[in-house]
């Protein structure tokens, strides 16, 4: 057994059940043990797809998964994917064929690399430590959550491992996780004088809080508290089934989300960066806002803003321990003791008023807006309604970056929190649609549907040869405005030319028909008849829809998008 195919074996022992690649020669050995071991292989068009593919799976489905790409230019090719993945912190390993000969066409500086966009380096480099190490990638990944490139070396995955080493195989297993991080007991007493001091809290939840013990807490301690929820836009649907949710928090905020958020004597960031899409850049703070932070990780404390004080501590464990304090405190107040801390915090947002209005205007499509529809492009907003309306609630919706990302991020539901992914940590356009077919793989029973702008849908066009590989009953939607929209409005009414950034109508459904799909056009509501049909039928090839909408103005988040440009 060669070393190749014993990394590759040692990675599926290790937990790993998916493999993404565009194979070569460098990666041919390691992805086909991979394979062998019971590792489902998707293959990608581009590696760029199959590193974003890998990584949508591996945030949506909570296991890690692998990308193997060929020596060099493999891994150059899937680096804006892996950026994604490490700035979203995704468990992901990318096993990397290496040429260390420096007169190689091949040979590239892969571990700076790696280095440069935030994920870890790692290399297989001796055939004893083989299985070990692959191991430890698997950990590192895991434990740590973080992007691993994983270099392999071509002289060192050709050579031969050991009988013992190969007896290893059978006992590979991931050391334990380490324990969640309890809060100090001085923080907990801070957040709980916080908390019982505050009239109008608001719990802000991002991604360090999507789990189900951390949403049971979260809305334990909001019910004891009087606290609204809201989360940053990567856990939109969290709070879906909760009438106290303000769903998400930042610049898609519905304008009643926004008031109630800046009402907020109390924000607390659970496992969430509170950064300048979240607060707006600090316009959803008012002014003698107490701010607090709850994350396991010290580094990320106050990074994006200043904080009345910070807590070091998992989201789940912070939330129980405020929560059982509050008890503690309310019982002996009720027992007599002057000492305890006062009364609990009024419940100054948990109106009946307040959740009427939540019922009734909370949510974008019932915000009353001017339908710019005309005879031949429809209105954004007008279309995403439409399709909400028309598609199965049992939907994972992935979202490509782009003038048009607002409107399908809030005028499309979710069930849950696994029903929405949303790549953009690095913010690159074309990332959508491999997104969606990670996201589609990781909720195979639900609808995926991929909401990506003209520009994203074509840079990543080889991909629509992967969702008709598979089989996947996609729905993409394509809001296709011939622009780069964004600029186009960022730079509007300056005077400056608009050729750089505007193209000649393009058919993409006449190119999506190419690929073996149901190419659908639409530039009105009465247009959406053949996506029922398509609903209604064997759903046995994917659908696109070629949108063509009007582009008169920017989307309501841009501004302040561009502030932070």
């Amino acid at each position: 057994m060669q070393v190749a195919e014993a990394v590759g074996r040692a990675l599926v022992a290790a937990g790993v059940d998916h493999v993404f690649a565009v194979v070569g020669s460098g990666n041919f050995h390691v992805t086909n043990a991979m394979t062998a071991a019971g590792a489902t292989f998707v293959a990608a068009r581009h590696e760029g797809g199959g590193a974003t593919m890998a990584d949508a799976y591996a945030r949506n489905s909570g296991r890690p998964a692998v990308l193997t790409v060929h020596q060099g230019c493999g891994l150059t090719n899937a680096m804006t994917g892996i950026a994604e993945a490490a700035k979203a912190r995704t468990p992901l390993i990318v096993v990397a064929a290496e040429s260390t000969a420096p007169l190689s066409n091949f040979h590239v500086d892969q571990e700076a690399l790696a280095r440069s966009v935030g994920a870890v380096p790692l290399r297989i480099t001796d055939a004893d430590l083989a299985v070990e190490q692959a191991r430890d990638a698997v950990a590192t990944a895991v434990h740590q959550r973080r992007t691993v490139v994983l270099n392999l070396p071509l002289e060192v995955q050709s050579a031969e491992v050991s009988p013992q080493v190969q007896g290893r195989l059978g006992s590979v297993e991931l050391p334990s996780a380490p324990a969640p991080l309890a809060p100090s007991a001085a923080d907990v007493e801070r957040l709980v004088t916080a908390v019982r001091e505050a009239q109008r809290p608001v719990f802000v939840v991002g991604r360090g809080g999507r789990s189900p013990a951390a949403r049971d807490a979260l809305i334990t301690l909001a019910d004891a508290t009087g606290a609204l929820l809201a989360t940053s836009a990567v856990v939109k649907g969290l709070f879906h089934d909760q009438p106290w949710s303000l769903d998400v928090s930042g610049g898609f905020s519905s304008p009643l989300a926004s008031e109630l958020i800046s009402s907020a004597d109390l924000i607390i960031g659970w496992g969430c960066a509170l950064n300048m899409w979240t607060m707006r850049h600090g316009a959803l703070i008012s002014e003698g806002t107490t701010v607090v932070q709850v994350d396991d990780t010290v580094q990320a404390l106050g990074a994006h803003r200043d904080l009345t004080f910070g807590v070091h501590g998992d989201v789940a464990l912070t939330a129980a321990a405020v929560d059982q304090a509050l008890t503690v405190a309310a019982v002996t107040t009720a027992l007599g003791d002057a000492g305890a801390g006062g009364e609990a915090s009024a419940y100054g947002l948990r109106t009946e008023e307040t959740r009427d209005r939540l019922a009734t205007s909370l949510a974008w499509r019932d915000v009353p807006f001017e339908d710019t529809s005309t005879s031949d492009r429809i209105d954004p907003r007008t279309l995403t309604i439409a399709l909400d309306d028309l598609l199965p609630t049992e939907r994972v919706v992935s979202i490509d970056s782009g003038n048009f990302m607002g409107y399908p991020s809030m005028f499309l539901s979710v069930p849950d929190e696994q029903g929405f992914c949303f790549t953009q940590s690095f913010q690159a356009i074309g990332l959508g649609l491999a997104t969606a077919i990670g996201a589609a793989l990781s909720q195979p029973d639900r609808l995926p549907v991929a909401a990506l702008g003209d520009g994203g849908a074509l840079m990543g066009a080889a991909e629509f040869d992967t969702v008709r590989r598979l089989g996947l009953p996609m729905v993409v939607i394509v809001y296709n405005d011939d622009a780069y929209g964004a600029e186009v409005h960022h730079f509007a009414g300056a005077d400056h030319p608009m050729d750089t950034v505007t193209f000649p109508d393009t058919d993409i459904a006449a190119v999506a028909r190419g690929y073996g799909f149901t190419g659908v056009t639409v530039r009105g509501v009465d247009d959406l008849a053949p996506v029922r049909a398509w609903l209604d039928g064997t759903r046995d090839t994917p659908l696109l829809i070629d949108a063509k909408v009007v582009a008169d103005e920017p989307s309501w988040w841009l501004e302040e998008a561009f502030r932070g440009h």
